[in-house]
């Protein structure tokens, strides 16, 4: 297991082999539509802020919903959201349409890194949808906590993506338990610390099929954003792709009260995750890594 993390870990920093692949016309007319979209969206979305304050309304899931439909992004759930609110959601990362997909089942904001506040138009999209930003560095933790807890107690639910970065869209990296500091922390109602603690759900994501073609190990790459391809790059080949089939599975929510530290529900969270996501990719019940080694590598294990 620890030999196929080191291996996500090192193929995070690599930029994957790239070719063209789809349609030039299609891209272009997406490409087009998509801005026609974000142009009135954020438009709109500046004047139901001045009018109802921060308060998330439900115009951002249509937004998304719609730009799901120019993109050729077909989401597919499995599993029940949280009743619970506020909740805090924990899932992997593959790349940037992550965030559009799940924006189009609920309204949510995401913890996000700080430099994507200064991207030209898409750190204005992200402060339109309330994102949480942070720094991850270690010395921030208490401050991310703070800032995390209290969107929280608002009454907001929020997407947290504990890999820290994207992964390849075959594997996952490990959790940082250090961003379950928030599960840790008690509640604030009316002024009062009581003992209720957010419920976090863990969810995966999975992109498992491309114009109804099962997306095989080699061609995941087409739609995971990772390593240091560039956003154009990656965006303008995901344009030009037919329809793409994005699998969202939603566990068991849990809380820190079942768990005996942080560490050990980042662990549990990072189980049910990847499960979730092997079970789609594979098209079979995830029973553990040595599903993914050949015939060959298992024999070597063995020995």
């Amino acid at each position: 297991m620890q030999s196929m993390i080191n291996d996500s870990m090192q193929l995070s920093q690599k930029k994957p082999y790239r070719f063209s692949l789809g349609s030039r016309v299609l891209a272009a007319w997406r490409l087009f539509l998509y801005a026609l979209i974000n142009l009135v969206f954020i438009s709109t979305q500046l004047v139901l802020r001045a009018i109802n304050g921060d308060k998330i309304s439900g115009f951002p899931i249509f937004y998304h919903r719609l730009c799901c439909r120019v993109l050729g992004l077909d989401i597919i759930t499995k599993g029940t959201q949280s009743p619970h609110r506020p909740t805090l959601y924990v899932a992997n990362h593959t790349s940037y349409t992550d965030i559009i997909s799940f924006a189009t089942l609920m309204p949510i904001s995401f913890i996000g890194k700080q430099e994507i506040a200064n991207w030209p138009i898409f750190g204005l999209l992200a402060k339109l949808q309330r994102t949480v930003f942070i720094d991850r560095k270690r010395h921030n933790t208490d401050a991310h906590r703070d800032s995390i807890t209290g969107r929280l107690q608002e009454g907001d639910s929020l997407m947290l993506f504990p890999e820290g970065t994207t992964n390849d869209g075959n594997r996952l990296l490990p959790f940082r338990s250090s961003l379950f500091a928030v599960a840790e922390t008690p509640l604030v109602h009316d002024q009062r610390v009581t003992s209720s603690y957010v419920w976090v759900q863990p969810v995966s994501i999975s992109y498992t099929h491309l114009n109804g073609l099962p997306l095989g190990y080699s061609w995941r790459h087409l739609v995971a954003w990772y390593g240091d391809v560039g956003f154009a790059e990656h965006m303008w080949q995901l344009l030009r792709l037919g329809r793409v089939t994005i699998r969202i599975e939603f566990h068991e929510p849990v809380n820190i009260t079942q768990f005996k530290s942080r560490k050990e529900m980042s662990d549990y969270c990072f189980k049910k995750v990847e499960k979730g996501f092997y079970d789609a990719i594979t098209g079979r019940p995830w029973t553990g890594p040595e599903q993914l080694l050949s015939k060959d590598q298992r024999k070597a294990d063995q020995s």
